[in-house]
Parts: structure tokens; sequence; C-alpha cells
């Protein structure tokens, strides 16, 4: 029996309905395949063009994508790099100026669909490119544009949609790229600052160990070579971590080695470091620092600006070596005095950062100064840079290996009855976290 009229128009128009909800899922697939692909890109040279591979793939059927166009900005305009797909082959180097319509509108509104006729388009240049009808989105900061030869019958809003949430997806990707450029190359600086090896002469051993709760941190070590007979050794932490507590780092060694060079005494080092850092633009304006310079093997001059106390073994007992001033950075007057202790034969420092001391269990109790010395007893013996990292491998049990929530760095001075006997050390820093 036939249906009415009504009927059969509702029938079809909820024919179409389920049609264009099927036909929209189908594309929003195709769009989370296209990401997907376009975060396993390794490069920003890669992203782009993965990008444009991925949208003819994943898009020919649904939207009519055939093929496309890569173009980046120079001087003036942007230059043609790479076709891609069922265009014409034209050789890199075309090149399009800034103030042609169609770039100024893609630059403009991020993703633009225009056609022959649309005002301002170049007929006879789109038709030699191989575009009746194209798309495009500008990424990258606009510092490059993909263009997109597509079907005219394509629908225009699934066009700007899809092409829109991708070019979304790229910039954030690229940005991020970036950003792990930027992370590595501060690793780079900042792993070139720090000691390479232990330091031993005479008596005296000493080694460092870092573990950055990031790619970069915000702790450091040295030892510094001050003359013939006195050698300086730091330990600081820059509150926070990451790149800006790195940055912060970079110019309290930069501080401490100029003043070396200069033969500043170490009050006066100290307070010099403290008005660069509160002069610092730089988010992160506190550090705590802990320098000593250690004169003929025994006599240990030091400033304690504010760090965690290092701690001084000397037979049984163990000493704190208590702040001799505030942190730096918080106030350009701030002033600071000097102690000393005498370091004999058979007696060893423990350097430490709070990232040692505050990290946590599972019921949340830190790990604390009496752990830290209990550890350092047990295996007190051993070669200082095996000390160090075996500290911070007990801090990491200690925390079932979490994610540190803080950069930690440990610094262990000995000094031997005799010459330091000789030891095959590693290096100075823990593995890579991940980001």
């Amino acid at each position: 029996m036939a249906l009415p009229g009504a009927a059969r128009s509702l029938n079809r128009t909820r024919e179409l309905e389920s049609r264009a909800v099927a036909t929209g899922k189908f594309l929003f697939r195709q769009v989370e395949k296209a990401i997907e692909a376009i975060d396993r890109a390794a490069d920003p040279s890669a992203t782009i063009t993965q990008t444009a591979s991925t949208v003819i793939e994943q898009f020919s059927g649904v939207l009519g994508v055939r093929g496309g166009r890569l173009y980046e900005r120079r001087d003036g305009g942007y230059e043609l790099r790479r076709t891609f797909g069922g265009v014409p082959e034209i050789a890199p180097g075309l090149f399009i100026p800034e103030n042609y319509p169609p770039i100024e509108r893609v630059v403009d509104e991020g993703v633009v669909v225009m056609d022959l006729s649309a005002p301002g388009v170049d007929a006879e240049l789109e038709r030699k490119l191989g575009a009746e009808r194209f798309a495009a989105i500008a990424v990258g900061d606009d510092a490059y544009i993909l263009s997109f030869t597509v079907d005219p019958s394509a629908p225009e809003d699934d066009l700007v949609a899809s092409l829109g949430i991708l070019r979304l997806a790229v910039d954030q990707k690229l940005r991020q790229d970036r950003y792990v450029t930027a992370l590595q190359e501060a690793r780079r600086i900042q792993m070139s600052i720090l000691p390479k090896r232990a330091f031993r002469k005479g008596e005296l051993e000493i080694a460092g160990f870092t573990s950055p709760a990031e790619l970069v941190g915000g702790d450091y070590f040295d030892f510094i070579p001050v003359s013939d007979r006195i050698l300086g050794i730091a330990i600081a932490d820059a509150s926070g971590h990451g790149l800006p507590a790195a940055l912060q780092v970079r110019d309290v060694y930069t501080g401490l080695r100029m003043a070396v060079e200069r033969d500043f005494k170490i009050v006066r080092t100290v307070e010099r470091l403290n008005r660069i850092i509160h002069e610092s633009r730089l988010t992160t304006r506190f550090v705590s620092l802990f320098y000593g310079e250690i004169e003929d093997n025994d006599s240990v001059m030091y400033v304690n600006a504010g760090h965690p106390h290092p701690l001084h073994f000397h037979g049984g007992s163990v000493t704190p070596l208590i702040q001799t001033g505030l942190v730096l950075g918080p106030t350009a007057t701030a002033t600071y005095t000097r102690g000393y202790r005498r370091l004999e034969p058979g007696d060893a420092l423990l350097l430490y950062t709070d990232g040692m001391v505050e990290a946590h269990n599972d019921e949340g109790e830190e790990f604390g100064v009496g752990r830290l010395t209990k550890a350092f007893l047990a295996i007190r013996d051993r070669p200082s840079d095996e000390v160090a990292r075996e500290l911070i491998e007990k801090v990491g049990q200690w925390s079932k290996h979490r994610d540190p929530e803080d950069d930690r760095t440990v610094v262990v001075l000995k000094r031997h009855f005799g010459p330091v006997p000789a030891h095959e050390e590693r290096r100075t820093t823990g593995s890579l976290p991940k980001i």
C-alpha cells in the first residue's frame, strides 16, 4: 500500500538525517585517525609532511581531497616547497606574494575554502597548480600554508570543520616540538656546566650526582679550583624545577665562576650573587646556596645561604653546617657571615638538596635527614661517586620510584688518611626523565 505524501516526506527526512549522522561519525573518525598520524611525527618538518599526506589519505573519499601543496614563508610571501598526491608536479621555488588575496585570507582566518570565481583568485595560476577549488590552512604561527585541491561538490562546512581541527592539532604538535627542542638544548647546556667526573687530589675525594624531576632541573653543584691550595665546592637549588629554575641556576654558575676569576672574597661573592638574582626578570627568583672553600685539605670556610644544612661526619658525631644568611633573591640588601669547620682525615661532608629529604612514601612520610644520615653511614666507605648514586637510589626506593616531586642532588666529600685510591668513576647525572 502506498504511503501518504506526508509520510513519505517524513521518512525521506529521517533517511537524510540518518545519512548525515553516519557521515558525520565517519568524518570524525577520519579526523581522529589524522590527528593520531600527526602526533607520531618526529620533528616539525615531519609534522608538516605527515599532515599533508594524512589529509589526502584520510579525506580523499569523504571530502574529495585530491592532492596538495606546501608553502613556506619567505620575505614578502610564500614559496612552494613540494606537492603531494594527484596534483601537477611543480618544481619547488614558485613564489606567491603575501598580498595575494587567498594568502591574506588564510593567514587572517586560519582556514579557507575558495574556488576560481572567488574575489582576488588568480584563475590562471590556480589552474596551473591543478586547483579548480582549494582548501587551505595556515600552521606553525603562519610559517607554513598547506593548500589542498578538493572536489567541487565537497561540503564546505565539513571541509572547514575538519581542516580547522587538524590545524589546531598541527599547531599544538609544532609548539610541543619547539618546546621539547628548547628543553633538550637547555639540558645540554645544563649538563655541560656540571662536573663530568669526581674530583680527586691528595687526600680529598669529591663526587656529586643529580637526578632532575623534569628534563632540566633547578639543582646545581660544582667543584671550582680557586688556586693550587684552595678548592671551591658549591651546591644550589633554585625554587621550583624545570626550565625557569634551570635558567636561574645558570646565573649562579656564571656568578660563582666570575667571582673566583676576579678573586672576590667568599662573603662578597655570595652578596653579589644575591643582588644578581634579586634583579633577575625570571619567575624563579629564590635560590638556596651552600658555597665553601677548602684550603690545604683541612680548613673549610663557607657561606650557607638558606640551603639545607650539609652534614659533617667526624668520628662518631654528625654536625650540621647551619645557615649563615637568607636564601638568595628576596632582598637585595641581605648580608651573610662565614662559617668554619676543620676537616680531619677520615671526615666527610654530605651536601644535598631538599628533594632528597622531602621525598614521600605511600603514607606521606618524608625520607628526612635522619634516614639520609643512616643511609650514608651504611655505605660511607665506598667511593664517593658510588655513595652519591646509591643515596639517590635509596630515596627513589622510599618513594616507590614514582615521578619525583623535586630535583634530587647529592655531593659527597671525603678526606682520606692518605692519597685517594684509584677508582673508575661514572658520570654525574641521572637518566633522562620522560617528557
